[in-house]
């Protein structure tokens, strides 16, 4: 494989957002939106009250879009960087014991500790052999997709929850839709993850839903 193609394909692979993260965005997407609807209340709020609430809502989550994809981007950046250095420092080494001392620090601490100093020592040698990493162009088309997807997730995972207020003119039905809509997307996400992590998916499904549910409560209750 060349060169150019070896960590273009890596660095492709590594920019693409798994079920966790996908699915996180869509809870913080869920919290910002309900914080607002939240605050709606039903005996006192006036039509101009809901319409603010939405509006500030699809602000905030277009805003968090924004923030969150902006910040997986220098996050992708930074990683790469620092994943590149140790593979420039593991070409520059000249012993078995600089290598190995150099992978034993990087590695997460399970590796660390099964694979024998023999073992450390050959997957730092097939590093060496690796072609020379990239000096420039780490951010690459996938990370612009996961961008796309992130802002997406967060923006409109707000829309299910806002309808209900659009459609219905009857605020107290119109918050019960829209929080059955929440319900079903957080246990939704929850039954997801469940699969994802081999987890048994009713109790993680109905965990993760009360977990959304706490979380928005201490945001309301913070101010947030």
């Amino acid at each position: 494989m060349e060169q150019g193609d070896f960590w273009k394909n890596l660095l492709k692979q590594s920019a693409v957002l798994d079920p966790v993260d996908r699915i996180s965005e869509v809870l913080f997407g869920l919290i910002m939106a309900l914080t607002f609807t939240g605050a709606i209340s039903v005996s006192s709020a006036t039509p101009n009250d809901v319409h603010q609430l939405l509006w500030a809502a699809i602000g905030c989550n277009f805003a968090w879009g924004l923030v969150d994809g902006i910040m997986n981007l220098t996050s992708s950046l930074l990683e790469r960087g620092h994943s590149l250095s140790i593979v420039r420092k593991l070409k520059k080494a000249h012993t078995d014991s600089e290598l190995k001392n150099i992978i034993t620090d990087e590695v997460p601490a399970l590796f660390s500790e099964i694979l024998s100093e023999k073992e450390l020592s050959e997957l730092g040698q097939r590093i060496q052999k690796l072609p020379d990493p990239p000096k420039k162009n780490l951010i690459n088309r996938q990370d612009f997709i996961s961008f796309i997807q992130i802002f997406t997730l967060v923006f409109v995972c707000t829309l299910p929850i806002a309808l209900p207020f659009i459609f219905l003119n009857d605020l107290y039905l119109a918050m019960r839709f829209s929080n059955s809509i929440a319900l079903v997307m957080l246990f939704s996400g929850g039954y997801i993850l469940a699969g994802y992590a081999g987890f048994k998916r009713l109790p993680t499904a109905i965990s993760y839903t009360a977990l959304g549910l706490g979380l928005v409560a201490i945001t309301m209750a913070l101010g947030g």
